[in-house]
């Protein structure tokens, strides 16, 4: 009888369930960049390295990810640690007081390039993401462990002398995500965000223009800012709907046109579709 009780006390008071907690650990890509998306909401997640200089704390990513969640009728308790231009390997050696912690899942990313002083080498990547990882594990053994493989940048490919020069937009989101798939199979991690690959596919979609130095074409989004090399707020938008679907298993066309984030970022109702979709499609690969 005391058990039936109890079981009918749970049924009716599901918010005293633990909200599951989440960690991004990343740098300039994931507190949002050039963006309005840098100190969005920031109140509604946690800033584990606290106030910056401007005395403000990050909202980036995390927080537009932790909207979708609300939305969704989900629970998360969202933590971020970032900083910008850094690897993985700097969070291990630099913030582990910080994020060393039991987690329930954590997204995470390294340098753009994977190596920035050997860009397109993901033996740094694969050999950090791994000790991140078993940290993690050591915390909680069930912590899912998600790699966020991230986007082509067009600073990267378009002027002369840089280390995709010549080859198509596409290739080093390609070469990413490749160096990420590694890494998830050192680390043993739940798997990789196909981010980049879902910019490929916004590209090769006609939803985004895949060169920004020759102009953006009507009707289409430019997923970079304006040095090139971050995202926009398009771009952090579509990172947050590929983390959303990859982490609670959630479509992300479920958010609908109507969606809060894209209405408070100005996005109109075919933009917000068609960002949506891309992650659609790109997650059902």
């Amino acid at each position: 009888m005391r058990a039936l009780k109890i079981a009918a006390l749970l049924v009716l008071f599901p918010a005293m369930a633990h909200a599951r907690t989440i960690l991004f650990i990343g740098n300039s890509f994931t507190y949002g960049a050039n963006s309005p998306a840098h100190f969005y909401k920031s109140d509604t997640v946690h800033d584990l390295n606290g106030p910056g200089p401007n005395g403000k704390t990050v909202g980036g990513v995390p927080a537009i990810f932790k909207a979708f969640t609300k939305e969704a009728g989900l629970d998360y308790d969202v933590s971020l640690e970032t900083v910008g231009g850094k690897g993985l390997d700097f969070h291990y050696a630099q913030k582990r007081a910080v994020i060393d912690r039991p987690w329930d899942v954590v997204v995470m990313h390294g340098y753009s390039t994977m190596d920035q002083a050997h860009p397109g080498d993901p033996s740094l990547l694969v050999s950090s993401a791994k000790q991140v990882t078993d940290m993690l594990r050591a915390r909680n053994p069930k912590v899912d462990v998600w790699l966020d493989a991230t986007w082509s940048r067009a600073d990267q490919t378009y002027p002369d002398g840089t280390p995709w020069h010549g080859k198509p937009i596409q290739q080093m989101a390609k070469d990413v995500y490749a160096g990420y798939l590694k890494a998830a199979a050192a680390a043993h991690a739940n798997g990789v965000v196909p981010l980049g690959l879902a910019w490929n596919r916004a590209f090769d979609t006609a939803v985004a223009d895949p060169n920004p130095y020759d102009g953006i074409a009507d009707g289409k989004l430019d997923l970079w800012s304006w040095d090139h090399y971050h995202a926009s707020i398009q771009g952090y938008y579509l990172e947050a709907l590929m983390v959303f679907g990859k982490v609670t298993g959630k479509d992300p066309l479920s958010l609908g046109e109507n969606e809060t984030v894209a209405e408070d970022m100005g996005f109109s109702k075919p933009q917000t579709h068609a960002l949506q979709q891309v992650a659609h499609d790109q997650l059902a690969q």
